[in-house]
């Protein structure tokens, strides 16, 4: 269990100080923005300064006060003078700190301090006590920020009441310690950024006012396909494939990198976002000015939760709402319930942490914890089981998919395991417990946990191994659903023969064509990145070969995943199966699986053979993996190469052989399957602590192709009208001073009728680009051929490209089609059926508003922005649904969009609505007049009338929507100021 109040700060300061030589090395001599060069002796400092915060965790700082340049020329500099003026500002309004009097000195035991912090338990209230630790968090920020401005007294008195405050859905502020992106999302919010600047110039105001006022992050990650595989050269093929796409967007990043402050962005092929952050980027204490705080993070990446397995809080956000942060504004949150996850018990032999945590994320789900912080315990300082039997890199994964299981954080508060991780020692037995109340409880004995997938098209959607072959069976029978494709039984043993690379082969429905090792959910856990290792030298050993018309890949999360698998002798055997290194990046995880061979890819759509592809990531969704597989599987790296091996889902492991071998004999499941004793021994024996030096050493080198990058210094963007990868977006057009005010929606008409969870991946562009598309086709008018369409995430930065891509997914499943899957709709007054963009710019011009219908759990899935701003650009006025996803709805409030939820019971299919009527929302004319949650009248054209809740949730969240959006009430702000 965690540390106690009873255990001091100066004895853990002392004990961790003593073992500072066996701290594992994390780079610490590289300047950081906000403090100065620290040693070994100073990464002690995290542990006693957590303590101390919170008389709580106590923790080691693998890299405290450290930032490093990562190019040639000074990335990252002083902050600007203009941040100086406006925290004076802040200060001048606010007078004295309303805590100072907790303000605590933290000693240094030879005399002086570290620096000071707000220490909780001096606010001497026993309510403090009982805080889950992830509210505590909350509870720090507020207090240290609290400013009676931005952050009031009242916001920290709801925080420390949350037992009676958190069930009134009461709203808080909350100022992260730093901003997380990726390139994808990073295209964006920088493009926004520059924008802003130009909006500030425009409106005669200081430009330079648009710089990022906390630490922000990008690490390029998202960009690198899988277009070369089965091959030593593949990582080098791929990353020069890459910069030939991308070369304007890097430019653009480390320009952005140049032009704004307190900006450091992560080459291209470092390692994916949120292993970079775990290894390498997560500050766990901040000294900034002397002033010492828990580091926090929100990332534009859903997946940003990962960071909670180490005890930094931190969770996805849309890039909308990281924009504000970064430019100082509190991000505006409900107080979150906090539901208690005990674990007991230990894993089974042979069962990985990807079975756990898909085992986790089903219960969760079921459970109902959209909203919600979910908080690991169980016996964590007194061993035996329980989160002691849990690595820090298991824990990580857990983390990681908290948006599978729809929570805001997955929480895991520090404890030996974490000390461990940073090779810090100095634990006590003396921890006796405070017990922490929670809003619901669960709890899962570890040993019931069995091995499992996740599909075939949800990831919590899990299926047992051992059930496996019947569940597949039940899915071919099943009406076309989430765990349905409807093939007729005297389809499903069609067998589709055709020749590769002058090779007689085959598919039927099951068969894998795609198994990939890929994620930050995986790829930082070296038990299941080794046990797949080992799974391969096994299977070769015994004679088996992987089917060479399979897409197989293996994309680490960071180049020490590469060291300790060419240590272990593993990665040989994984070349051998076809499993060579593609790239550093997320790849098949986020659709950049590249294409089929076109043998395989004929053979699939000639016979309409549902295909499947099997990998180690977070998301499945349909259309996400590969337009062509159909069937998409979530499991462990050793199952995905045990299910390349057998090459086909439609197999019981149990009962049939995966092959035959050199000898003539059946090979089973169990024969190439690794004992958990046999990966711990891998493990110990492989990945050392100089791996991380020296990747993070040479991360700070970039390559020689970033490097050569050569951008402008100005700090207002040229923007280039001809280019078809950044383009200057619309949203200040016209800008006034003046707010816009409130509006209602009157006689629009319904763009898109849709039923229940419609993902982020249905409503943003995403993957490939398809040639037929209103995006090709304005890709083509401007001369850019099919083979440099590239990919929709990879063209972020040009809203032109990104509107006409909105809802362009093939898999869109849109009512008022009556049945037809596709990306497109039926323009109502004309009866036309037409491509969403077409039929959206057609009611512009006629000047008609529109709306989307929708069921529950509308925009699910990872945090796009685009979700958002596509909609905005296309006309979008509102969305009823019966349920939204968090980041989802509060991104649709940042661009101006109206969410509403149907009441309890009712949508559109109960009130009778087909979307072929036109619809009027009242919505009062003065923001004054509305409030959080209230309920409005929807009329339709044919005389139907129905209540829906107004979901802008907080008042700051109206006061976006007075001034059309959070971008134009932040410049507007600005300028104030």
């Amino acid at each position: 269990m965690p540390i106690s109040a009873s255990f001091s700060a100066a004895s853990l300061l002392r004990a961790a100080a003593s073992s500072h030589t066996r701290t594992r090395f994390f780079p610490s001599s590289f300047k950081n923005l906000n403090a100065s060069i620290v040693n070994n002796n100073n990464r002690s400092l995290a542990s006693a300064t957590f303590r101390s915060f919170h008389c709580s965790p106590s923790r080691g700082s693998h890299r405290l006060d450290c930032r490093s340049p990562l190019s040639l020329r000074a990335q990252i500099r002083a902050f600007h003078p203009i941040i100086e003026r406006f925290r004076r500002k802040f200060s001048s309004m606010a007078g004295e700190h309303p805590f100072k009097s907790v303000l605590t000195s933290l000693p240094k035991p030879g005399g002086g301090e570290f620096g000071k912090f707000y220490c909780l338990p001096a606010l001497n209230d026993p309510r403090i006590d009982k805080l889950p630790y992830s509210i505590r968090i909350l509870l720090e920020s507020a207090v240290r920020n609290c400013d009676n401005f931005q952050v009031k007294k009242e916001d920290v008195e709801k925080i420390i009441d949350w037992e009676n405050t958190s069930p009134k859905q009461v709203e808080i502020p909350f100022k992260p310690a730093r901003v997380l992106l990726q390139d994808f999302t990073g295209v964006p919010a920088v493009v926004d950024l520059a924008c802003m600047r130009d909006a500030m110039n425009k409106l005669g105001s200081d430009s330079n006012k648009i710089n990022p006022l906390v630490p922000v992050d990008l690490v390029i990650d998202h960009s690198v396909q899988v277009d070369v595989t089965r091959s030593e050269n593949a990582v080098q093929a791929n990353m020069e494939l890459e910069f030939q796409r991308n070369k304007e967007r890097f430019s653009f990043l480390k320009w952005g990198s140049n032009a704004f402050h307190n900006m450091l962005v992560v080459p291209p092929g470092s390692g994916i976002v949120h292993q970079v952050n775990l290894e390498y980027l997560g500050r766990v204490v901040f000294n900034t000015d002397g002033m010492l705080y828990p580091d926090s993070v929100v990332g534009t990446d859903s997946h940003t939760t990962m960071i909670d397995g180490l005890g930094v809080a931190g969770w996805g956000v849309g890039g909308i709402e990281a924009e504000a942060a970064m430019l100082g504004q509190p991000m505006s949150m409900v107080l979150p319930g906090v539901v208690g996850f005990k674990l007991s018990g230990k894993l089974r032999n042979g069962v990985t942490a990807t079975d756990l945590v898909l085992t986790a994320t089903q219960m969760l789900r079921k459970h109902g914890v959209v909203g919600k912080f979910v908080e690991f315990y169980g016996n964590a300082f007194h061993g035996g089981d329980g989160m002691s039997e849990l690595s820090l890199a298991d824990r990580a994964t857990i983390a990681n998919m908290s948006p599978e299981y729809g929570a805001t954080m997955g929480f895991f508060p520090v404890d030996h395991v974490t000390l461990q991780y940073l090779k810090l020692t100095g634990r006590s037995d003396e921890t006796p417990q405070q017990d922490r109340v929670y809003s619901s409880y669960l709890e899962l004995n570890l040993a019931e946990v069995e091995p499992c997938i996740s599909g075939p098209k949800r990831p919590h959607d899990r299926v047992p191994l051992k059930e496996m072959k019947a569940d597949w069976k039940s899915c071919l029978n099943n009406k076309v659903g989430f765990k349905g494709f409807a093939v007729p039984k005297e389809a499903q043993g069609k067998v589709a023969k055709f020749s590769f690379r002058g090779q007689p082969a085959e598919l039927k429905h099951g068969s894998v064509v795609i198994a990939a090792i890929t994620s930050c959910t995986n790829t930082s856990n070296p038990s299941v990145m080794l046990g797949a290792g080992l799974v391969a030298k096994k299977a070769s050993e015994l004679g088996l070969q992987v089917k060479p018309w399979i897409k197989t890949s293996l994309a680490p999360g960071s180049g020490v995943v590469t060291k300790y698998l060419l240590k272990s002798g593993l990665q040989e055997y994984l070349n051998k199966q076809g499993f060579h290194i593609v790239g550093y990046g997320c790849t098949t995880c986020i659709g950049n699986s590249g294409e089929l061979e076109e043998s395989v890819a004929s053979a699939i759509s000639e016979n309409d053979i549902i295909a499947a592809a099997v990998l180690s990531g977070n998301r499945n969704f349909e259309g996400r993996v590969h337009a062509l597989t159909r069937a998409n599987y979530l499991a462990s790296p050793p199952l995905v190469v045990a299910y390349a091996l057998a090459g086909t889902v439609d197999i019981d492991f149990d009962k049939e052989p995966i092959g035959t071998g050199k000898d003539g004999k059946s090979i089973f499941f169990k024969d190439i399957w690794p004992s958990t004793e046999e990966v711990a021994e891998a493990v110990q024996s492989s990945v050392l602590p100089d791996m991380f030096r020296s990747t993070y050493q040479a991360i700070t080198k970039g390559n020689p192709m970033w490097n050569q990058l050569s951008v402008p210094s100005s700090t207002l963007y040229s923007w280039d009208p001809n280019s078809t990868y950044i383009h200057e977006p619309p949203y200040f057009k016209n800008m006034t001073m003046e707010p816009p005010g409130t509006h209602g929606v009157k006689d629009a008409y319904c763009l898109l009728n849709f039923g229940d969870s419609i993902t982020t991946d249905h409503i943003s562009p995403a993957g490939s680009i398809h040639k037929d598309s209103p995006a090709a086709k304005f890709l083509l008018e401007r001369g850019v051929e099919q083979k440099d369409f590239n990919s929709y995430g990879s063209r972020r930065g040009n809203d032109e490209v990104m509107a006409r891509g909105t809802f362009a997914n093939i898999r869109l499943v849109n009512k008022l089609l009556n049945g037809e899957v596709g990306p497109k709709t039926v323009h109502v007054p004309t009866g036309e059926k037409l491509y969403v963009f077409d039929a959206a710019v057609r009611y512009k011009e006629a000047g008609h508003d529109t709306i989307v219908l929708a069921g529950a759990e509308y925009g699910s899935g990872s945090s796009r922005d685009w979700a958002a701003k596509g909609p905005m650009l296309l006309g979008v006025k509102a969305v009823i649904a019966k349920s939204f996803e968090r980041i989802h709805r509060s991104n649709l409030v940042g661009m101006g969009i109206i969410p509403l939820c149907f009441e309890s019971g009712e949508d559109a299919d109960t009130l009778g609505l087909t979307g072929r009527e036109r619809y009027t929302i009242d919505l009062p004319s003065k923001i004054s007049a509305i409030r959080p949650g209230q309920d409005v009248t929807v009329t339709t054209d044919n005389g139907k009338s129905f209540t829906c809740t107004v979901r802008f949730d907080t008042e700051v969240e109206l006061g976006y929507f007075n001034h059309g959006g959070i971008l134009p009430y932040v410049i507007r702000n600005l300028i104030k100021q």
